[in-house]
């Protein structure tokens, strides 16, 4: 089969396209033929080797944490799942599903939506769960409240925009010039640009600050004056530490996304409900993975990439 490897961290240059062995499933796993998988931005910090302590791979390796296709062999107890069937799910930082087939545990994986094409759905798991356990898990967001995003003009910022209004919440968005539109066209309440004073346009406190955005310390810390006593800050960029207030009962959750088949399963059904958009921004060849890191590298990727493996 074909497949995406890098055997040394660098540059974009060392991801390869190589033909490599069909995987065989073990015990409790499905052998998946990919329609898609997608891009994260953490892939790019994976291959270069910034995250080495937290995300260790073993080498060479084949990245892509998404999957969304089709169930093509059972290993042993697996009977929750057929031959077949249409699945997606998050194959963890370290998953491999940049290739025509992939492994993966049968418990991780959710139905597909069956009302977008199989491949656009590979741009939901990630992404989507980061935003859901997020706001629900994390920051415990019910409605009345109010959320203020901050880089919400990302992928997952999509997400949480739509998750947060479907749940009766306020949306304050905080978003660059190339994705206020699309922070605006996912529902947002306000805009705000980045350089902003937040502190003097928000005016009334929110209950949740949501960080996405890679933003320097000093610039995550300032968020903490807008969260009213007793709400919370939950923070994405985990190589630092989200703020608290102790004395204003401010508290500071740094996350990590993990695979959930139940709360995808909960995604799925919003989307087939025409309650949650998949906005897909760019589809690319396996075989052009590499290019794609390169343009990441220097800021010309914006949106949700999926990455689509030739036909098998």
């Amino acid at each position: 089969m074909k497949a995406i490897r890098f055997s040394q961290y660098g540059a974009p240059e060392v991801l390869t396209y190589e033909d490599v062995e069909q995987p065989v499933p073990g015990a409790g796993q499905v052998r998946i033929r990919v329609a898609a998988t997608s891009f994260n931005g953490v892939d790019g910090n994976i291959r270069a080797g910034f995250m080495q302590g937290p995300i260790p791979v073993q080498l060479p390796h084949t990245p892509g944490s998404d999957v969304a296709g089709t169930v093509d062999a059972r290993g042993e107890g697996v009977d929750s799942l057929r031959i077949g069937d249409r699945v997606i799910g998050f194959l963890g930082l370290t998953g491999q599903a940049s290739a025509q087939y992939v492994l993966a545990p049968a418990e991780l994986l959710a139905a597909a939506p069956t009302s977008i094409p199989l491949p656009d759905a590979a741009a939901l798991p990630a992404v989507g769960l980061t935003a859901y356990q997020a706001l629900f898990e994390h920051a415990g967001l019910t409605a009345g409240q109010r959320v203020l995003i901050n880089g919400a003009g990302g992928a997952v910022g999509g997400y949480a925009i739509q998750l947060a209004k479907n749940a009766g919440a306020h949306v304050i968005a905080v978003a660059g010039a190339r994705s206020a539109e699309r922070a605006q066209n996912a529902g947002a309440d306000e805009v705000i640009g980045y350089g902003t004073d937040l502190v003097e346009v928000v005016g009334e406190p929110v209950d949740v600050v949501l960080n996405l955005a890679p933003i320097q310390p000093g610039q995550l810390t300032g968020l903490a004056p807008l969260v009213r006593d007793g709400g919370v800050v939950v923070n994405t960029t985990v190589w630092m530490p989200a703020p608290s207030v102790p004395e204003r009962g401010v508290r500071g959750i740094d996350m990590y996304v993990r695979g959930d088949a139940a709360q995808l399963a909960h995604l799925v059904s919003l989307i087939d409900q025409e309650e949650l958009r998949v906005d897909v921004a760019e589809r690319v060849a396996l075989e052009d993975l590499a290019s794609l890191h390169a343009r990441a590298a220097t800021g010309g990727v914006s949106g949700k990439v999926i990455v689509v493996p030739p036909a098998v």
